[in-house]
């Protein structure tokens, strides 16, 4: 399941970006939580994150919808 959550994201990002070789998703499994972190490249940052973080909001939104079994996912922007 988290494939699919990962092919999502990467789909949604790599189109917005002006690097799309550069995107990156780690996944990290925690207890509660199955983390996503997505990496972009430097100048690409404020592409994601959008004016008052309405780009990435409404990413996660997307992401969030879709069920997955067992834990919640979280989406994470890191550098």
């Amino acid at each position: 399941m988290d494939l699919d959550v990962q092919e999502l994201v990467l789909t949604i990002v790599k189109p917005l970006t002006t690097d799309p070789d550069a995107v990156k998703i780690d996944v990290v499994d925690g207890e509660e939580f199955t983390e996503f972190h997505l990496h972009v490249a430097d100048q690409d940052m404020g592409r994601i994150i959008g004016k008052q973080g309405r780009i990435i909001q409404a990413i996660r939104t997307i992401v969030y919808s879709v069920p997955v079994s067992g834990q919640k996912v979280r989406l994470l922007v890191d550098k």
